[in-house]
């Protein structure tokens, strides 16, 4: 844009710099406007650098107000205050978007598949048309006007190729086995990371529960405490650090408080629910924990390799590479190919005639030269399809360690409930004795400090081990392969009945 302007000022006042300094200010800022158009009906630009932009209103407008889309499902809107760990992946998969990306992905192979079956049958187009045809006069012959219309019918066949219409038809088909089996990965990817938001959830509120036990503990050291000092048989010091240990207990309790909501809400995210979104965990069902697995771990990595989503998506994605070394192979050589029209003509000339004519055709087609690329395509393709096979060779391998870590991880987890159960029964004996011999004045203030601080991190590690044994189940069943849509394991478990001591 061309902007001229002239600017009469009188000589003796203003300097002639000023005139140029004011034509080149207002220049730039025509030049500005005009090159910073208007976005629905707000300033394209900041008018600063040191000012926010503001954008339209349809922009701020919040998409997914928080609590309404992504609510809870009304079938379990009736428990949303007791939500069991079923349906906590219920909600997970009906929610999350990862699950519904991966179905469209699937639905749309599902229909690239259909696409490349037509190949198989014949193609009919249709064509009507209409023509005014108005000739000169010259050499003779005097002026003539035809007005002719009517509809034409063009089909073709391909009959016989070698190996392309195959070729692309088993590309799609594989392609779309891939894209099924990658949604049943995700699915499982889902279903693992709901299951161990859950139990983390869980977890840290049965630590809750636990702190709590151990602050009235601590209340309960401070009065014992304050007795002894009351009759003259404890020092200030006694008290003191009977307090000290009481704020420690505080503290801590008051940490776990705020992961706790931390926790519950990377569980509502889990769920494809808003973090603030109203609901809540039933609690776990007592009884025994399953301890151990039936299963070796040869028969597990057998069966993950037999069964798990990710490692036969990636071999269907290799045969999808190989059927593409078919495709561009026939590409390169000939091809029969039926094809026919049937036309119907009609003159009008004052007075309608017409006629109707018809052509078959049978022709071979046979690629001669194209500048070398068919040679070039087929080399790709054998070197795409050799690094998919590689991929596949990968992929197999990390799922054998997958499996082989998560069954050793599970072993050391069961380990460690056993300790943890044991740990907790002696701790809990020490404690109460601790406590009592310092109530009949045979023991000292530290030892019942120690007793109970051992008893609140025997109390911990237990809940983390069992809750963790847990986790490791989940991972295990996911690395196999047969993490199920309810989050329940089919792997075989052993029932521990050995009795927890009180």
């Amino acid at each position: 844009m061309l902007i001229a302007m002239t600017i009469m000022v009188p000589r003796r006042e203003t300097p002639l710099r000023h005139v140029w300094s004011a034509a080149a200010i207002i220049g730039v800022a025509a030049l500005v406007g005009c090159g910073t158009p208007g976005v629905s009906g707000v300033a394209g630009t900041a008018p600063a650098p040191q000012v926010f932009w503001t954008p339209p209103r349809e922009q701020t407008a919040a998409v997914h107000p928080a609590g309404t889309p992504s609510q809870v499902p009304a079938d379990l809107a009736a428990r949303v205050q007791e939500l069991r760990l079923a349906d906590v992946v219920d909600i997970a998969l009906r929610s999350n978007s990862a699950t519904g990306a991966a179905w469209a992905q699937a639905r749309a192979a599902a229909a690239s598949y259909g696409s490349a079956r037509g190949q198989y049958f014949p193609t009919v187009s249709f064509e009507a048309s209409a023509t005014t045809l108005k000739t000169a006069p010259f050499g003779g012959r005097v002026a003539a006007q035809q007005k002719y219309y009517g509809p034409t019918f063009t089909g073709s066949w391909l009959l016989l190729d070698f190996g392309e219409r195959s070729g692309s038809i088993s590309e799609a088909r594989e392609a779309l086995l891939a894209a099924d089996w990658s949604h049943n990965a995700v699915i499982q990817d889902v279903v693992l990371a709901a299951e161990a938001s859950y139990f983390v959830y869980v977890g840290t509120r049965a630590l809750l529960t636990a702190q709590q036990t151990s602050l009235e503990e601590a209340r309960t050291n401070l009065e014992a405490a304050n007795e002894r000092h009351n009759v003259g048989l404890a020092t200030i010091a006694d008290v003191l650090q009977a307090k000290t240990a009481l704020s420690r207990a505080q503290l801590e309790l008051e940490s776990t408080e705020g992961a706790l909501q931390t926790t519950r809400g990377a569980l509502a995210l889990s769920m494809g629910l808003p973090a603030n979104a109203p609901y809540d965990i039933a609690p776990l069902p007592p009884g025994p924990l399953p301890l151990g697995i039936r299963d070796s771990v040869d028969s597990l990595i057998d069966r993950a390799i037999r069964e798990r989503p990710s490692l036969l998506a990636a071999r269907a994605a290799a045969r999808e590479a190989s059927a593409r070394v078919t495709t561009v192979r026939g590409a390169a050589l000939p091809s029969l190919v039926l094809g026919g029209t049937w036309q119907q003509v009609d003159f009008f000339n004052g007075s309608t005639t017409g006629g109707n004519g018809y052509m078959a055709t049978i022709g071979l087609q046979i690629p001669i030269f194209k500048g070398g690329s068919q040679i070039y395509d087929v080399r790709a393709a054998q070197a795409a399809a050799q690094a998919a096979a590689e991929q596949v060779r990968g992929v197999e391998q990390q799922v054998v360690y997958q499996v082989f870590q998560a069954y050793y991880a599970l072993r050391t987890a069961t380990q460690q409930v056993r300790t943890s159960t044991d740990l907790l029964a002696s701790a809990t004996q020490s404690a109460q004795v601790a406590l009592g011999r310092y109530k009949a004045g045979a023991g000292s203030l530290l030892d019942l400090l120690t007793a109970q601080a051992a008893l609140a991190s025997a109390r911990g590690e237990e809940i983390q081990a069992r809750f963790t044994w847990y986790v490791a189940l989940a991972q295990l069943a996911h690395d196999t392969g047969i993490l199920g849509l309810d989050g329940a394991s089919p792997l075989g478990v052993r029932t521990d009945t050995t009795e927890t001591p009180p």
